[in-house]
């Protein structure tokens, strides 16, 4: 998701645990004393695979500024999500690891988890953590669950799927699902959405269509999302391809090349402010359909030394604070944005407190009371589904 701002060793049994197995697995664990802090500033590198940098950078920098003594300096960099895992393992098995944070979605995350790749900071280092079931809203610590300690949830955003639409192209919204695939066939090419495996609405949109359809087991990309593949292999005929990130349809809805988009509620919000979208667009939501929630983590790669971990952990102490948090509203990227409990769009900055209330939709506040909120698939299903629609249904773009 990071182009927006410029045009977001596992077990099988632990993976399918959710936010249930976290908590008992955590309860149990023992708390590791956090490495000391370093007596000389150490360089930290970030990497940043989900446009996450656009919540959390000033908060980052505000952290440095105020520690002098224990960070010379932030480094970012960002990449697209699909080459993290692939990046951080040549790291690894070089012995020669460079990477100290990363700023991920459920995507990266999960396939990090897959390979290995992360500290389980969570158990490892409870003692110096906040107690995180205390502080976070309720659809965060759900999301936290799919991290089996080994990331941390630093922002949240009920997420999607909705449709994104330019209301003097589309004269009537879809309502249903069949609705939306008739539309897709009267309007060929009018469409777009991202590759799931490194777009935010896209990921959504994959995981949330086995609700809309009413598919047997939502929660099972493998065996129970028959009508789900079959819909998407359809729609996917009337689509003149994917792209690799989701800035470009939004890029292309502002453009008028595209009447519909896949989106969510940050890039509702922050396409339009930022005038890549105009004002004016629309959106729709399926009947039938879940909220699938988006949630983005930090993990730290097994390898950094123990100096850097000892930061890393005070900075995400501060990160989880309401101050830094407050910041995270940004300007609607990932809206609301905190993924901690109270606190109000007030404690944000005016200007940005202005831009909200100025782009938001008063219809979100009753779609978020009313609407189920479901976890995004644990790690290893994930997986399996980012695999399965490149095969099935990316790779036969327009067929």
């Amino acid at each position: 998701m990071n182009e927006m701002k410029s045009a977001s060793t596992t077990t099988r049994r632990a993976l399918l645990g959710g936010a249930a197995g976290f908590a008992a697995f955590g309860a149990r664990a023992a708390a590791a004393t956090a490495p000391a802090l370093p007596a000389s500033p150490v360089a930290i590198n970030v990497i940043d695979v989900a446009g996450q940098l656009q919540l959390v950078q000033e908060a980052i920098q505000l952290y440095a500024r105020n520690n002098p003594k224990l960070v010379s300096r932030f480094t970012f960099t960002a990449a697209p999500a699909p080459e993290l895992a692939g990046k951080i393992m040549a790291q690894q098995n070089a012995h020669m690891v460079d990477i100290d944070l990363v700023l991920t979605g459920n995507d990266g995350l999960s396939a990090g988890m897959d390979k290995g790749l992360w500290i389980p900071i969570v158990t490892e280092y409870a003692a110096a953590l906040p107690k995180l079931e205390e502080i976070m809203l309720p659809g965060a610590w759900n999301a936290q669950g799919l991290a089996n300690n080994q990331g941390i949830v630093t922002t949240f955003c009920p997420g999607g799927p909705i449709m994104e639409y330019m209301p003097d192209a589309v004269k009537v919204v879809p309502k249903t699902a069949q609705d939306f695939l008739d539309w897709t066939r009267q309007h060929p090419k009018r469409f777009l959405y991202a590759r799931p495996a490194n777009s935010g609405p896209g990921r959504t949109m994959l995981q949330g269509m086995p609700y809309i359809l009413k598919d047997k087991d939502p929660k099972d990309p493998k065996n129970g999302w028959d009508k789900t593949w079959e819909y998407l292999v359809e729609v996917g005929k009337n689509v003149e391809y994917y792209p690799t990130g989701t800035g470009q349809t939004m890029k292309e809805l502002g453009e008028g090349s595209r009447d519909i988009v896949a989106s969510h509620c940050g890039w509702d919000l922050n396409p339009r402010i930022l005038g890549i979208v105009p004002k004016e667009a629309g959106i729709f939501a399926l009947e039938g359909f879940h909220w699938v929630t988006d949630a983005h983590y930090w993990a730290i790669p097994k390898g950094v030394p123990d100096a850097k971990v000892a930061v890393l952990l005070d900075l995400i102490r501060y990160i989880l604070s309401k101050p830094a948090q407050a910041m995270t509203y940004d300007k609607g990227y990932f809206y609301p944005g905190p993924a901690v409990k109270d606190v109000p769009l007030s404690m944000a900055p005016p200007a940005e407190q202005k831009l909200i209330n100025e782009y938001s939709r008063p219809v979100y506040a009753r779609l978020f009371a009313e609407t189920p909120m479901e976890v995004q698939l644990p790690a290893d299903r994930l997986v399996y589904a980012f695999q399965r629609w490149d095969e099935q249904v990316g790779a036969h773009v327009g067929k």
